[in-house]
């Protein structure tokens, strides 16, 4: 099954994996256990061993310098109605001068999970989560409406979460 999984990734698509973001370099089969782990995060270190052609010991080993190297996490993903949370918004941000600097102080508030820089019509999307209307309400027009540079934000609130999953693998 090892052969299978390493020869399916071709030395092309490795090679521009390495070399996309100057990150740290990723053989076929450090994707491989990516993968593994993307499919189930509690998946024994001997099974995933078996499956890509490691040791328990070595696939416990690359998936410490993974964790290290800030590679991937290992989480829980909760259902957020499930859990308290049940306002949920991506908020679209108009930056004036420096994008980075409103990034961190967004990246730096407990209530947005999700901060992107983006080269569209707003220069940050940013994923909220909250308990109700009213925390909403406090985080977007108290909070990030006051950090210094921010122009605009146009809200999009959540109707139902339809899909979340983090099982994109390792293309």
């Amino acid at each position: 099954m090892h052969s299978d999984v390493v020869a399916s990734r071709s030395a092309e698509h490795r090679d521009s994996r390495e070399s996309r973001n100057g990150g740290p370099q990723l053989d076929a089969v450090s994707l491989a256990i990516i993968e593994q782990l993307q499919e189930d995060g509690r998946r024994p270190y001997a099974a995933i061993g078996k499956a890509v052609g490691l040791s328990e010991a070595a696939v416990r080993q690359r998936v410490q310098k993974l964790l290290d190297q800030g590679v991937m996490q290992i989480v829980a993903v909760t259902d957020p109605l499930t859990v308290g949370f049940r306002r949920q918004a991506m908020v679209g941000v108009h930056v004036e001068g420096d994008v980075e600097s409103v990034a961190d102080a967004l990246t730096a508030m407990a209530e947005c999970e999700y901060v992107v820089m983006t080269a569209g019509s707003f220069d940050l999307m940013v994923e909220i989560v909250c308990e109700d209307d009213d925390h909403l309400l406090d985080v977007i027009n108290r909070r990030i409406r006051a950090l210094p540079g921010v122009r605009s934000t146009e809200s999009f609130v959540y109707l139902k979460l339809k899909k979340q999953t983090y099982m994109w693998g390792t293309r």
